[in-house]
């Protein structure tokens, strides 16, 4: 059998296509993510995750991902999993008192941990590390729990904890900080003028303390005093000097959405520059053939310290604790009705 590509994948609809399962069995995409189009109910979901993971080779340790952090980024929604509360929510119980805020973080990922593995699903695209700053636009607003560092990190490696404490991998976003965007990245380039000095004392932080984690996704912005002409995601420098080099991260590196318009050119440019800059994996979620053909064309086979990565990656999924979900979804449901 041929080797994983270093690119993960989303689809169009409610269950794969013909084409769709023949692209996936001739170009191997790494892992899948899902996003609400591709949701309508619980067993549905369960079908699709079983149905992409076939396509390539069908173990069980195949990474299929999600963005289901609660608040407005929520793929899955009632009736199916219950409305979960925004980062911010969280940071706010945190401020009140932070064993109390810890704990719903925990919960609140504990929760998600057993919503997603019925589903199949095996990794979330959460703990959102980034700091935010005052006027920050919406695309990251109320997902950050605040504008402490410190408390951000403390509260992000909650959420990691209560992921992997119900057998999900967490990805950490937006690495190496996305709080300082005043633009909406899924449209515009966002520049972040800030000096390093200051980037490493407030938005670097939090990756610095849980830069052992298995998992990131880069950040589509352009810090002027690293990197003035390319943002993270294709910034060879911020990558190389700051993610692995100041901050530590030996984890597996994947980009956002390579089809957001911060990134300039058309889909294949926008991937081999990603490539270039040195990150593992090639992030495409919008299941348009035309655009998921470019990246597997212009993605190699993993390799090197890419393939050790993603290896390590799937060999890390943890094992369920066997806690009593009606238990602690009655422990956060009290705790955030009094918040």
């Amino acid at each position: 059998m041929s080797e994983s590509k270093s690119f993960i994948s989303g689809c169009k609809g409610l269950a794969l296509t013909a084409d769709e399962k023949a692209f996936f069995r001739d170009e191997r995409p790494w892992g899948f993510i899902l996003f609400g189009r591709n949701i309508a109910d619980p067993s549905q979901v369960a079908d699709l995750t079983a149905e992409m993971r076939e396509t390539i080779g069908g173990g069980g340790d195949i990474p299929v991902l999600i963005d289901q952090e609660g608040g407005r980024v929520q793929r899955i929604k009632p009736p199916h999993v219950q409305q979960y509360p925004n980062a911010a929510a969280l940071g706010a119980i945190y401020r009140q008192d932070e064993a109390r805020g810890l704990r719903a973080a925990w919960l609140m990922s504990r929760l998600h941990a057993f919503d997603l593995a019925r589903l199949g699903i095996n990794v979330d695209c959460l703990p959102v590390l980034d700091v935010a700053v005052p006027g920050v636009h919406d695309v990251i607003g109320n997902r950050a729990y605040g504008r402490e560092p410190e408390i951000v990190a403390a509260m992000g490696r909650a959420a990691a904890d209560g992921l992997k404490a119900g057998g999900l991998l967490p990805v950490m976003k937006h690495m190496p900080g996305h709080g300082r965007t005043m633009v909406d990245s899924h449209h515009d380039l966002p520049v972040a003028h800030a000096s390093r000095a200051e980037l490493e004392a407030a938005d670097f932080v939090p990756f610095m303390r849980m830069k052992d984690e298995l998992m990131a996704m880069s950040a589509h912005i352009v810090f002027t005093d690293i990197d003035p002409a390319n943002p993270a995601t294709t910034s060879a420098k911020v990558v190389d000097e700051i993610i692995r080099g100041h901050i530590g991260f030996d984890g597996l590196l994947m980009s956002d959405d390579v089809s957001m318009n911060a990134l300039k050119g058309d889909i294949a440019m926008r991937t081999r520059a990603i490539v270039a800059a040195g990150l593992d994996m090639v992030l495409h979620c919008h299941g348009i053939m035309e655009e998921m053909i470019a990246v597997a064309e212009n993605v190699g086979p993993l390799s090197g310290e890419g393939r050790r990565r993603a290896e390590a990656a799937r060999a890390g999924l943890p094992a369920a604790d066997g806690a009593d979900e009606a238990a602690l979804r009655e422990e956060f449901n009290a705790m955030i009705a009094v918040a």
